[in-house]
This record gives C-alpha cells, structure tokens and sequence, in this order.
C-alpha cells in the first residue's frame, strides 16, 4: 500500500484498531488470535453491540513497529471470518 504512516508516526507507537464484524461470542476471541500472532501482547478489548444487535465494534490499542507491521494487522485482521471491517 502506498500510505504516509511511516512519516506521520514515530514507530513504535500505539495503535487503535477498530474491528467491526458480526455479533458472535467467537468474534473477540478471534481479533486477539490473529493480534497475538502478528503483535503478541495482553489486550483488553473493548466491545459494542449495534443498535439491533447483529454487529459488534471491537476497539483494541496494538504497538505496531513499523508501517508495514501496520498493514499487516489490517490485512490479517480483515481476513478472518466473522469481521466486516477494520478501521
């Protein structure tokens, strides 16, 4: 991808993820799989149910080391089964 990140940011750095997907008990367990695997780490995350319930918002805060660590956790993230979006 062709991003700024690596000039706008000082690596490492905190990053929030904001994981959308759908509403299901496995979904947050999935989110810090993927997470452990690519930025292992003790993560706490923070769920919201939509208004009708069907989707959830998963927000998480990740040490990314560089910008293409970051794309990475995007891509692996967006991947997995039960998530919609990754902001």
């Amino acid at each position: 991808m062709e991003t700024n990140f690596d000039k706008l940011l000082d690596f490492p750095c905190q990053q929030n993820f904001k994981v959308m997907g759908v509403a299901h008990e496995r979904l947050p367990e999935d989110v810090i799989s993927c997470l452990q695997i690519h930025a292992p780490g003790d993560y706490t995350p923070k769920v919201k149910p939509s208004s009708k319930g069907n989707y959830h918002s998963i927000s998480l805060n990740v040490t990314v080391t560089s910008k293409e660590h970051m794309e990475t956790i995007y891509i692996e993230l967006a991947k997995l089964e039960l998530v919609r979006v990754v902001l």
